[in-house]
């Protein structure tokens, strides 16, 4: 079955174009814009305290269309946050009962409010002002992931304005700390569980979408059905020290540096899941040149080491074909005229879905292959699990993309990044990225970066993308 399940998805390239691509009315389309101009213009990044702002007003519009005050909840909770203290984010909860006894167990719509800090010194545009420039929508959050909350949000307005009804329940939960510490997903999969009742499934809005090449060349759209964990480990290196004036071989900054230098030097071994092989399959029809061969090679022979490392060597594949690990923050020393007593590294691993962290930590401390320096795990996050393959949620993708996007193929993808997809997964409840903004060239994916934009047209077409696959998910 699973077999089949991929055969489908992988056929699922774009179908013939309908006669006129779908777009928004001119009235949807301003309030749309609305909407999104307010949750730029809200600067929801950790120890500003206004994710409990976006919130309510979110809510403040559910309720306006219509959705009863008793089915909405925005819901503070602790962040366990040692610098912004406890209570300064929220959830969001939005319930759209079906019309009768539900056809199937609850959908769930998912996306994160909060967004990465950004400074106005580093930026062409102020980051929480959205400014409209050159086809692009600017601002913080505008691809990640704001553009997918005022979608959800707008699609779900229009959709019971136009007088849909579900066949089952579609739930919303909207978290405040996904780029933080992730505690409302956590939450979400175990003690809310009630209130989104129990969900059959998620679709995250924070995972997919599409690109082309720069010349204008579809790639295609990737759904999310995988992600890599997330988890940090320190290397501690300490030392008797010393007078700075009287050097010695020994040093923690020395056996700090070697060590780094080994993880630099050293690759994971490659490996290959459902989710992958399906993923590089998609890829290897139309990719040219070297790296197209590469993804024809290692699928031929996953074996094949030489193959996944030129696929991993390129910028749009890499952590794809393995776990990665990278250093992302150092300390040492005390003083400036002393030998350091004290040396240590934040190595940042994104690990393989289905591989334990602790195996992890293990290859870490063989690679390092100093017993001076001590490798220690950060957090106790789980292994991630990939979700399976299903071809409701595949074709549904594929439709809406066809519909949207004529000529562009879909496929499946893991995702190199963690997302609120992470506690649902391991609880049982699988979720599938189906975003549908579209950007042009998957380096111009600017999250957590400098000018992260948006193309304006993308904004309208994933109202519409929401619609068509909610149609068909939660309306047969």
């Amino acid at each position: 079955m699973r077999l089949l399940l991929a055969s489908v998805l992988l056929a699922s390239t774009a179908a013939a174009a309908p006669a006129a691509v779908p777009t928004l009315s001119p009235a949807r389309a301003t309030a749309t814009r609305a909407m999104f101009e307010h949750v730029i213009n809200t600067p929801t990044v950790i120890g500003r305290h206004q994710v409990p702002a976006m919130a309510t007003y979110l809510a403040d519009q559910y309720k306006a269309a219509g959705f009863p005050a008793a089915d909405v909840h925005v819901i503070p909770y602790h962040t366990g946050s040692a610098t912004t203290g406890e209570d300064d984010t929220a959830a969001l909860i939005v319930r759209w009962r079906a019309a009768g006894a539900p056809k199937a167990k609850p959908l769930m719509l998912m996306g994160h409010m909060d967004v990465v800090e950004a400074k106005r010194e580093d930026s062409t545009t102020d980051p929480f002002v959205l400014t409209e420039k050159d086809g692009y929508y600017y601002g913080r959050g505008t691809i990640d992931m704001k553009d997918g909350i005022t979608t959800i949000t707008q699609a779900l307005i229009d959709l019971r304005a136009a007088g849909f009804r579900p066949t089952r329940d579609i739930v919303v939960l909207f978290t405040g700390d996904e780029e933080t510490n992730g505690i409302g997903a956590k939450k979400g999969a175990s003690e809310w569980l009630d209130l989104l009742g129990h969900p059959e499934l998620g679709l995250n809005a924070d995972g997919g979408g599409g690109a082309t090449a720069p010349d204008g060349t579809p790639i295609g759209f990737v759904q999310q059905t995988a992600e890599k964990t997330f988890a940090g480990y320190t290397l501690t290196v300490r030392n008797r020290g010393g007078h700075s004036s009287k050097p010695r071989k020994d040093n923690a900054i020395y056996s700090l540096a070697h060590a780094i230098d080994r993880i630099e030097a050293y690759r994971f071994e490659p490996m290959m899941n459902e989710t992958t092989r399906a993923y590089f399959t998609g890829r290897a029809r139309t990719e040219k040149g070297p790296l197209g061969d590469a993804m024809r090679a290692w699928l031929a022979d996953p074996n094949d080491g030489k193959a996944a490392d030129f696929i991993e060597a390129s910028e749009s594949e890499v952590g794809l074909t393995r776990t990665r690990c990278v250093p992302t923050r150092l300390f040492a020393g005390h003083a400036d005229n002393a030998l350091p007593q004290l040396a240590t590294a934040l190595i940042n691993c994104r690990i393989f879905p289905g591989v334990d962290p602790n195996a992890i930590q293990a290859e870490l401390t063989r690679v390092v292959a100093d017993p001076e320096v001590i490798v220690t795990r950060n957090d106790d996050n789980p292994a991630t699990l990939a979700s399976p393959l299903r071809a409701d949620v595949s074709n549904a993708y594929a439709r809406a993309i066809a519909a949207l996007h004529p000529g562009f193929a879909t496929f499946p993808e893991m995702s190199t990044g963690a997302s609120d997809a992470r506690p649902f997964r391991v609880a049982g409840i699988p979720v599938y990225g189906v975003a549908g903004r579209l950007i042009v060239a998957p380096t111009d994916f600017r999250a957590h970066g400098k000018d992260e934009r948006l193309p304006v047209a993308s904004l309208n077409q994933q109202v519409l993308h929401y619609e068509l696959m909610l149609r068909e998910l939660a309306g047969r």
